[in-house]
């Protein structure tokens, strides 16, 4: 099984004619993914094509959900309009927005959890993340669901599943499992944003009741408290094994290190307060990002 999306997932696209939009709808096309709608405002009544694929565009999320059917998308709007796009998404009853957009203002984020705080259809991953993919049983995973910028070939099939705020770690530990010839359920990127819709702890949640999910690799770094909050959780609850890494252990104090929420402040978000509450909860703990898979199979 998987967690959020499935292979069969209808996906659109919002700001599929810019730039980087364009070259991921492509990517998820080729992945196979079910791409069946585009939302660039003016642009309505035209089509992206790509692959013998020809894909309708609207001016609005709504109009292409009634026309399409999606239940998904993936927000590539530059940040000074993604906290609407969002916003449109979840007013056009999506069942899940996943923000690529890095840098939307803070202020503009907090505007989006308020307004989605009580939405229990709309659930948002991101912002500022690499996205969602569920590998697929084709060759290189092909046929399964990728929404975002994650690299969809090096992910296989199989029953890890893997959640993290870092993009490229989120990489490097599929590449690992794949290496390894282990597959995964689904991988998250949460993002490293302050302000996101979708936790640690609630990615874990939705692993530890998926029945075919029979391990959790979990990936955080400096800087609040979510992998604390997670910890906590799976110390009381979790029935599966996880291992975790925790990047930025020598990051200064008060310093931004990488992502806008990774920073150490009045004594909270240490990577030392983070290693020991995974200690704590039975986590196995990886020392450097070249261990989590090993560490994780070590345990199973």
């Amino acid at each position: 099984m998987s967690i959020l999306v499935k292979p069969d997932t209808k996906v659109l696209i919002q700001g599929i004619t810019g730039s980087f939009g364009a070259r991921h709808a492509q990517l998820s096309i080729d992945y196979g993914t079910s791409v069946v709608a585009g939302v660039t405002p003016g642009k309505g009544g035209q089509f992206f094509e790509h692959g013998g694929k020809k894909v309708p565009i609207f001016d609005t999320v709504a109009e292409a959900v009634k026309q399409s059917g999606a239940t998904a998308s993936a927000v590539f709007v530059p940040p000074p309009f993604a906290a609407d796009a969002i916003l449109e998404g979840a007013d056009a009853g999506l069942e899940l927005v996943v923000a690529i957009t890095e840098g939307i203002p803070v202020r503009d984020m907090v505007r989006v959890k308020r307004a989605l705080q009580g939405n229990l259809k709309t659930r948002l991953i991101g912002p500022n993340c690499p996205g969602i993919v569920t590998p697929g049983e084709g060759k290189d995973s092909h046929g399964g669901c990728r929404i975002g910028i994650a690299p969809g070939y090096i992910h296989k099939k199989g029953n890890i599943g893997v959640v993290s705020r870092s993009g490229t770690l989120t990489y490097e530990a599929v590449w690992q499992l794949t290496s390894r010839g282990v597959g995964q359920s689904t991988c998250v990127g949460i993002g490293g944003d302050p302000v996101n819709g979708t936790s640690h702890l609630d990615v874990i949640k939705l692993f530890n009741a998926d029945p075919e999910t029979t391990g959790i690799i979990m990936i955080g770094e400096i800087g609040g408290s979510a992998e604390e909050e997670a910890a906590e959780w799976i110390k009381k609850n979790c029935k599966k094994p996880v291992a975790g890494f925790i990047a930025g252990a020598t990051a200064p104090p008060g310093r931004r290190m990488g992502h806008a929420g990774a920073i150490v402040s009045g004594g909270k978000g240490t990577a030392a307060a983070k290693i020991a509450a995974f200690k704590d909860a039975g986590i196995g703990i990886a020392v450097t990002p070249s261990e989590m898979a090993d560490t994780l199979l070590k345990m199973m």
